[in-house]
């Protein structure tokens, strides 16, 4: 789209003109709320300029926010109407604001800059006649901090509005301009600096000239709240592509090549469309320029882990993939629980979004695996699952900025599983104090986020803990985490023998049922899969120092096994003491079962027991263990 201007944009059709055709105009046009309708070449502009320019033209708006998929490239039409791409820079100029007399840029890094050499020199023109006055040599050097900039910006806009001009003001990097800051912390500069937006926002003079006024930032969190709340400013989300508008990519990228990229790729155009949810279309350009220019053979396997790499890095590693051949018969025991998680990855097959959860609540004592159950889910469902990592800062405003720019990310991936692991201590609480309310603002983001209806079966959240009771009600409730899965020590022999044979086969031991000690089979000693695992480790270990190199070769050592026998293993059961933390551990399970929404979900002794008894043992717990 460079170097293609429009002689009507979106925000100029019906914007004032001057002298005589815009008194016409002005006779003729309905004003405010009920102007024309937008007329059929707006069809052409993404849906988020349309809406800039729907509410530009009530006359009630001057200044927008342009936040979300800021950096990536904007789709757009050329002056011969074909297809194009350009990044946002240049479609504000050539496109959306074509018909200004001046368009204007500000960062702090550049400065102040034009879009062309004629703005610039009657910028400057101006800038000298403000020199004269107040005394400043602006013509010379040109302030680059925002309030003496603004002052040289709020004197031109004024003389030029007057003028009759039409002007187009874009900020970058708003964030660095008016940050996110409690009223306690902001600087001189902020203030003054969030003084002359918000003036601008309604000054009579610029809501009735041709004036607006674009501040881009990539997350809305990051910017001064005062200003986002404002009536008098409106905020335009550009997203990330969907699969349509990413086909429309592959197919205008591919235009006049589709043959050398069928050469060099296993992946047909409408698969990578479809494969790249999350992805921009820059990401997607070096996707098909590595296919097209370096001859690189495209597999499903490297596009998948482009994909990752991609996601992972625009999330700053604040998202991890969860890569995994494992399935549900891996996991042993926690039979009404798989049976429950299968139903729902043949929803997720069927395209079923309308009968799944919103999201599950984990919860069980440590070593019941938890994690590992729902790992072993990502193998069946066939979408993607990631798994949200730290995004706690300790800046002001950058927690809330990194989960918005997560929370987007999960939204133009769908369908995508999310896992919480410790979401106890991850998702903050409403009432949280201490933090400057950082805590509070990640929970209504989160809650917001995971109550909305459109993502009910597109954005599947797993919260995992071991204390469920000490998360937030509101995130626990229907509407978000709606099925509560509890996941307990195996008790009946039949789930010990299960566990006890999954256990073998990851530790690559081998023994006979008939050769366990007792105690792991029908004690009541409770045993976890850890707690298994590591007894098998230590029998190996035991058997390793026991036997003479001869002796294990001939034991059958060489291809890997280590042989360990009933009495080498007795010992180590008799060895053996677990982490011992009986309190903890019965107040988790005694948590889990109150959170538990399934009675086949929960041990038979826990069905029938009244729930008034267990809520008193788990205060006695809670007061115990502190």
């Amino acid at each position: 789209m460079t170097d293609q201007r429009h002689t009507a944009s979106p925000v100029e059709q019906h914007s004032p003109e001057s002298g005589e055709a815009a008194e016409q105009a002005s006779r003729e046009a309905p004003a405010g709320p009920n102007r024309a309708p937008m007329p059929d070449t707006w069809s052409r502009y993404p849906s988020w300029a349309r809406d800039l320019a729907r509410k530009y033209l009530t006359k009630t708006l001057t200044q927008f926010i342009l936040y979300g998929n800021v950096r990536d490239l904007v789709p757009g039409e050329t002056e011969d109407g074909d297809p194009g791409y350009a990044p946002l820079r240049e479609f504000l100029i050539n496109d959306l604001f074509a018909a200004r007399d001046v368009v204007i840029f500000y960062d702090r890094s550049a400065g102040i800059h034009f879009a062309d050499a004629a703005s610039r020199k009657d910028f400057h023109r101006a800038v000298s006649g403000y020199d004269a006055i107040f005394g400043t040599e602006y013509a010379r050097a040109l302030p680059r901090d925002p309030v003496r900039v603004f002052s040289v910006l709020e004197n031109y806009f004024r003389t030029r509005l007057a003028d009759g001009l039409r002007i187009a003001c874009i900020v970058d990097f708003a964030e660095t301009i008016v940050p996110m800051a409690e009223a306690s912390m902001y600087s001189a500069e902020d203030r003054n600096a969030l003084v002359f937006l918000q003036k601008w926002a309604h000054d009579p003079l610029f809501l009735e000239g041709d004036f607006t006024l674009c501040l881009i930032a990539e997350n809305l969190t990051d910017l001064n709240r005062q200003l986002v709340q404002s009536p008098y400013t409106a905020e335009i989300r550009i997203p990330m592509p969907d699969e349509e508008a990413r086909h429309a990519f592959v197919r205008w990228a591919l235009l006049d090549r589709a043959n050398i990229f069928a050469q060099h790729s296993e992946v047909s155009p409408e698969a990578v469309a479809h494969h790249t949810a999350g992805l921009g279309y820059i990401q997607l350009r070096t996707i098909l320029a590595d296919v097209l220019e370096n001859r690189t053979l495209l597999t499903f396997e490297a596009l998948s882990s482009m994909k990752k790499e991609f996601i992972e890095a625009e999330a700053y590693g604040m998202l991890e993939f969860v890569e995994t051949e494992l399935n549900l018969d891996m996991v042993a025991g926690h039979r009404e629980a798989k049976e429950h998680l299968r139903q729902a990855a043949g929803a997720l097959r069927a395209s079923r979004p309308d009968v799944l959860p919103m999201g599950y609540l984990v919860s069980g004592p440590v070593g019941t695996g938890k994690t590992f159950l729902i790992t072993c889910f990502a193998g069946e469902i066939g979408i993607p699952m990631v798994t949200l990592k730290n995004f706690r800062s300790q800046w002001q405003g950058v927690t809330e900025g990194n989960l918005e720019k997560i929370l987007h990310l999960l939204e133009a991936m769908t369908p995508v599983a999310v896992m919480i692991d410790e979401a106890d201590t991850a998702l903050g609480n409403r009432d949280a104090q201490g933090d400057s309310g950082v805590s509070s603002r990640v929970f209504g983001q989160i809650a917001t986020f995971m109550s909305d209806p459109s993502h009910r079966g597109r954005i599947l959240f797993f919260l995992v803990t071991a204390r469920p009771d000490l998360m937030p009600i509101d995130l626990k409730r229907q509407g978000r985490a709606e099925e509560h899965i509890a996941l307990f020590y195996p008790e009946a022999k039949e789930e010990r023998e299960e566990l006890l044979r999954v256990t073998m086969r990851r530790t690559g031991a081998r023994l006979d049922m008939g050769d366990m000690p007792d105690v792991l089979l029908d004690s009541d000693r409770p045993f976890s899969g850890a707690d298994m695992e590591a007894l098998f480790t230590r029998a190996k270990f035991r058997a390793g120092v026991q036997r003479t190199e001869d002796d294990a070769v001939s034991a059958g050592m060489a291809n890997g096994v280590q042989p360990i026998t009933k009495k080498i293993l007795e010992e180590a059961v008799r060895d053996f003491i677990p982490p011992a933390y009986p309190e903890e551990v019965e107040l988790q399970t005694l948590v889990a079962v109150l959170e538990c929404t399934s009675r086949a979900l929960l041990p038979e002794k826990y069905r029938t027991m009244e729930r008034a008894a267990i809520i008193r043992r788990v205060q006695e717990l809670k007061d115990l263990v502190g």
